[in-house]
């Protein structure tokens, strides 16, 4: 019998403030032998996500904590090596919530077939993936419509990007914020905003006058703080804000106070829409459809940043935190 070894990304310790290396190491495991109804899945591309932060914190959360000793998980993209079960054969294509290391043994009931045609396959972590299904279901719980004026934060990461392009096809305005020039560029030239601007250059609320001096119909919000303040006094009466992050604060020792300008939420008869992706898997089919249609018609663009290596993994992951990613970023497996 041929003995198979993965390695795999464990939480060494609980990170206090921004993450390092040191909270994480690499180890090598066996993988356990195959039973009936298992398949042995190689993993090419993994995800790595904002949100895994707050996994790494004890206690609750809207996702299960991480434990510490064990191996991380998350989104990942992989091919079926050796398979015990009638369902999937070798060289089928898979996604799966065990990303983080290079191989692993799964039920079919763990993993959701993907199609070949679709390149790159790693567009399943990203547009086609949780981080498209994320922007796509924050855009129709505040049912944006044609002509509205969209603004949204951390626009040019996995979620904003794909929001400000399904924002652009329903016919809207979008303008997104993001932390230099080449991102600013990066959203005006290759995401179809409308406007972009770098919240470095200046108050939020004041670069959001200028690019929309009669306000904003709707919020995307995923960074949180300065960003949530300066939205809030754009909003128009009746605007709507949907809540999908708060990047901005993931990092914190101490949880910073919130927007000083809470009010305008009663003042303008507000909106807002907290959600979590997971709670609506069972539109996974209408999504797939709708933004598959786009994808594959070259509507819709699959923006990402590619780091080489599980090795680098927790490089990737700490990059997220210092800006590096343009779009999604995913890690290709060798």
């Amino acid at each position: 019998m041929i003995r198979t070894f993965s390695r795999e990304v464990r939480l060494a310790s609980r990170p206090v403030g921004m993450p390092t290396q040191a909270n994480f190491e690499l180890v090598r495991v066996e993988v356990p032998p195959l039973e009936n109804h298992q398949v042995l899945v190689r993993n090419t591309f993994m995800s790595v996500d904002p949100y895994m932060r707050g996994r790494m914190n004890e206690g609750p959360s809207y996702v299960p904590a991480f434990a510490v000793g064990e191996g991380l998980s998350g989104a990942a993209v992989g091919e079926i090596v050796e398979s015990r079960d009638s369902e999937f054969k070798q060289g089928d294509a898979v996604t799966s919530n065990f990303g983080w290391r290079d191989y692993f043994v799964a039920s079919p009931e763990q993993l959701q077939p993907i199609s070949h045609e679709v390149e790159p396959p790693s567009t399943y972590l990203g547009a086609l993936g949780m981080t498209g299904m994320t922007a796509w279901v924050g855009l129709n719980l505040v049912e944006l419509k044609k002509g509205e004026t969209l603004y949204i934060s951390g626009a040019a990461g996995a979620v904003g990007t794909v929001a400000g392009q399904l924002a652009h096809l329903r016919g809207c305005r979008v303008i997104g914020s993001t932390g230099s020039p080449k991102k600013v560029r990066f959203l005006r030239d290759q995401c179809g905003f409308d406007v972009a601007f770098d919240y470095n250059e200046g108050p939020i609320s004041e670069q959001l006058k200028v690019e929309a001096p009669d306000g904003i119909d709707v919020y995307f919000d995923n960074v949180g703080g300065a960003a949530l303040e300066g939205a809030l006094n754009a909003l128009r009466i009746h605007g709507r804000v949907a809540s999908c992050g708060s990047i901005s604060g993931y990092n914190d020792a101490v949880p910073s106070p919130g927007p000083k300008n809470l009010f305008e939420i009663i003042r303008k008869r507000l909106t807002i829409k907290g959600f979590i992706v997971g709670d609506w898997l069972d539109s996974r089919g209408a999504f797939q459809r709708e933004v598959g249609a786009y994808v594959q018609e070259g509507l819709l663009k699959n923006k990402e940043t590619v780091v080489e290596g599980i090795d680098h993994a927790v490089d990737a992951f700490l990059g997220l935190f210092r800006g590096e990613n343009f779009g999604k970023m995913v890690v290709k497996l060798p």
